[in-house]
């Protein structure tokens, strides 16, 4: 029996009823056609996954009744922030999601010189809250308890003066990059993972990035498309010291 996994940003307690999300009760009522009394595993990000039954499916509200809660643990031990450059549309979408997936802690949107998408602060506000709703999807698809944090657009160069003595590893995807994954010892105080936008880095970029300690990391012989990039990356990381 298939029991939907729902994300609520609220806090939850055994016994409250809540009211689910208007997308999400739209989805169990009107498209799964679920009854009342179903299952169901509701979660908010603070590591629990929360036992749930449907109280209502009302015309324009369901709602459910919360049981008991029980940890769980389903988070990568490699901590990883993706430093990502904003790319259009739906490509930052699906580099949010699959980031999320393959369980990034962090996600940074960084504004870069070949940026090409023009936030102002409505539209930023706005983007960041869709942002978090795709993260959130992702985490009820792949059974994460936690979400990734995701802030709002920074400027590289604001970004690179914020981390102070930050002791992850830094590494930066070049093209042009001198080091390769496999000659990267084994990581201790998590990873930040720097990845362009469509254009890549500008050579004003790179020498921020470099004079702020990244590495140039490369992934073989083929320029891989930023979409592509960091998740490559963080799934090699995965399979050879993460969870897989």
């Amino acid at each position: 029996m298939r029991i939907p996994r729902i994300h609520l940003d609220q806090p939850l307690r055994t016994g409250n009823v809540v009211l689910l999300p208007e997308q999400a009760g739209e989805h169990v009522a009107r498209v799964l056609r679920l009854e009342r009394g179903h299952p169901l595993i509701l979660f908010n990000g603070d590591g629990r996954e929360y036992e749930a039954t449907l109280a209502s499916l009302g015309k324009h509200a369901v709602s459910a009744e919360i049981g008991d809660a029980h940890l769980v643990d389903r988070e990568s031990p490699l901590d990883i922030t993706l430093a990502q450059g904003v790319a259009r549309g739906e490509k930052m979408d699906w580099i949010l999601q699959k980031a999320t997936e393959l369980g990034v802690a962090r996600i940074v949107p960084l504004v870069t010189e070949r940026t090409e998408v023009k936030l102002d602060e409505e539209r930023a506000e706005r983007r960041v809250a869709h942002w978090r709703s795709v993260v959130a999807g992702a985490c009820e698809q792949s059974g994460r308890t936690r979400l990734p944090e995701i802030g709002r657009p920074l400027r590289i160069d604001r970004w690179l003066g914020d981390l102070g003595e930050h002791p992850a590893l830094r590494l930066a995807l070049l093209p042009e990059g001198d080091v390769r994954l496999r000659q990267i010892p084994q990581v201790e105080n998590g990873i930040l993972l720097c990845v362009g936008p469509e254009g890549g880095f500008s050579g004003n970029d790179v020498a921020q990035l470099r004079q702020a300690g990244f590495h140039g990391l490369r992934l073989g012989p083929r320029i891989l498309r930023t979409e592509t990039a960091g998740l490559a990356a963080i799934a090699a990381w995965q399979a050879v010291a993460g969870d897989w």
